[in-house]
């Protein structure tokens, strides 16, 4: 399975392409939608999630609510497009176009961006290395999600930690509700409180905040991934997908930096095997990969969050095109968007899963796939 996703910030639409899907996958609206709507929501998100009220259509490969084996394409119309039609006019002309953006913003693309690519209007950058590309993504994500679930495979998104402050409650699917209800995906209701707390002072002094991101997934079959080559160790192409997310600066599987300053006998799981269970653990220190592969055990990766890079107290720049000191432009922007990253992450490691998935076991149509994975349980189960 493989995907290629286009569109702009402030274009008329994000695309994606979805080639590899079997065909019989049961696949509707509501089932990305709800997911849709969850990357958007969050307390400390900007106007622009007002605007925009993310719906994906299908455009290809799903016809009468299931997919038929072609490739599937998806469309989420932008609704602030209407405010942006003559700025983002692919005609050529008027230049320069209004909302030119020239003054480089630290802790984004532009200046890598145009620097590589040869703009001097910035907005060329900012456009596509916006996170809104990311609604896409996770409309990708919420496809791969209802594969993984007729799997056997359950997957959340949810917040340890941010603004400085950490949960005291443990994360359990017992709480998922709870992680659903709360406005920063916290399990701990102090914890959120706080949170919000710290979310309102950022914004009020034109700062903006960040945090720590949790995916995990449970039901998932050991042997995803390989140890052979080193681009299909799952930990490492997990890891890769969760840096692509904006803004995302270190990942970690399980409490990966916390068991780098413990002795190995303090971070390694034991084996046991019974004739009820077979092989499993008693503890998951290591995140449920080993050696590139899932070991059955549930699967957690973190990822780490940086304080979003626009600032309403705006850093010093430098104009690409006077090469004079300016401000640095203010675009609409978050105080934070750690609650909706955490939606994303999930997503995002859902696509990677699914890939793992379909690369094991194969297959033209959804039958074939749950067959031969109910096979492989079988087989784990006697091993």
């Amino acid at each position: 399975m493989r995907f290629l996703t286009a569109g702009e910030s402030h274009g008329p639409e994000l695309l994606a392409i979805i080639e590899g899907l079997p065909a019989g996958l049961p696949l509707t609206e509501e089932d990305i939608n709800p997911w849709l709507e969850k990357r958007q929501k969050g307390y400390g998100r900007g106007r622009r999630m007002v605007i925009e009220k993310d719906q994906v259509e299908f455009r290809a490969g799903v016809r009468a609510g299931r997919t038929t084996g072609a490739p599937v394409a998806l469309a989420i119309k932008n609704a602030d497009f209407r405010n942006w039609v003559e700025i983002m006019d692919p005609a050529p002309g008027n230049e320069p176009r209004k909302k030119a953006l020239t003054a480089a913003r630290p802790g984004h693309a532009d200046l890598s961006g145009g620097i590589k690519y040869g703009h001097k209007d910035l907005r060329d950058v900012l456009e596509r290395a916006s996170a809104r590309e990311t609604a896409m993504r996770v409309a990708v994500g919420a496809v791969a999600m209802k594969l993984l679930s007729l799997l056997g495979v359950e997957g959340v998104g949810y917040v340890p930690g941010m603004a400085g402050v950490w949960s005291r409650v443990p994360f359990s699917w017992d709480l998922l509700p709870r992680i659903e209800e709360s406005p920063v995906r916290m399990t701990d209701p102090e914890a959120e409180a706080e949170v919000i707390r710290r979310i309102d002072q950022a914004k009020a002094e034109g700062d903006t905040l960040g945090g720590v991101l949790e995916a995990r997934f449970r039901g998932l079959v050991p042997g995803l991934g390989s140890h052979v080559h080193w681009d299909r160790k799952l930990d490492g192409r997990l890891a890769q997908m969760a840096m692509s997310i904006p803004a995302v600066k270190g990942v970690e599987i399980g409490p990966g930096f916390e068991n780098a300053m413990k002795r190995g006998s303090e971070v390694h799981d034991p084996i046991y095997w019974s004739p009820e269970r077979g092989f499993y653990r008693q503890s998951n220190r290591a995140g449920g990969l080993e050696g590139g592969m899932t070991t059955g055990e549930e699967l957690v990766i973190r990822a780490a969050l940086k304080p979003i890079a626009t600032l309403m107290k705006p850093l010093p720049t430098v104009d690409v095109v006077t090469h004079e000191p300016k401000d640095a432009a203010r675009e609409r922007s978050d105080t934070t968007a750690v609650p909706a990253a955490s939606v994303i992450l999930c997503a995002l490691s859902a696509i990677v899963l699914a890939q793992a998935y379909l690369e094991k076991f194969g297959g033209d149509t959804l039958e074939e796939i749950q067959e031969r994975v109910e096979r492989y349980r079988e087989r784990v189960r006697a091993y």
